[in-house]
């Protein structure tokens, strides 16, 4: 059972009495994040700029992997590579966000159906793609 339309969803976040340190709890779900140690912070545990690309990698192999089912497509893997690079003036935005697709195991036609149905179902990717440049691309073995 996933997050249904119009759900609200909430996590909280703490400091912990370490500069830089925070309680992340999603659920019943809690980690450590940290703040980059470029800006001060510990920078050993996850970073909110990590923590948004992990969210971009799960959303786009969640859907990847649900599209083979509604259209009868054999994936036999499928991973992702998520990148961004900061904006060289200002720190506020990302110069670019980038994700390589790899698939196996279909066509290249096949393949741009599954990455079709990543990117027109994920909220994370739409949001962040009327931001600034999102670039995808995908190759199959």
């Amino acid at each position: 059972m996933g997050i249904q339309a119009g759900e609200t969803v909430f996590i909280t976040s703490a400091t912990t009495g370490l500069f830089g340190r925070y309680l992340v709890s999603a659920g019943t779900n809690h980690f450590v994040s940290d703040q980059r140690a470029a800006a001060g912070g510990p920078g050993e545990a996850i970073t909110a700029g990590e923590l948004l690309l992990s969210s971009l990698g799960s959303c786009s192999l969640g859907l990847i992997q649900k599209t083979p089912k509604e259209h009868g497509i054999a994936l036999r893997e499928a991973g992702t590579e998520v990148s961004f690079q900061r904006h060289a003036s200002d720190p506020t935005q990302y110069e670019a966000i980038r994700i390589a697709v790899r698939l196996s195991g279909m066509t290249a036609r096949e393949a741009e159906t599954l990455v079709g149905g990543f990117t027109s179902n994920c909220p994370i990717y739409s949001t962040l793609k009327r931001g600034g440049p999102v670039e995808i691309t995908w190759t199959v073995s």
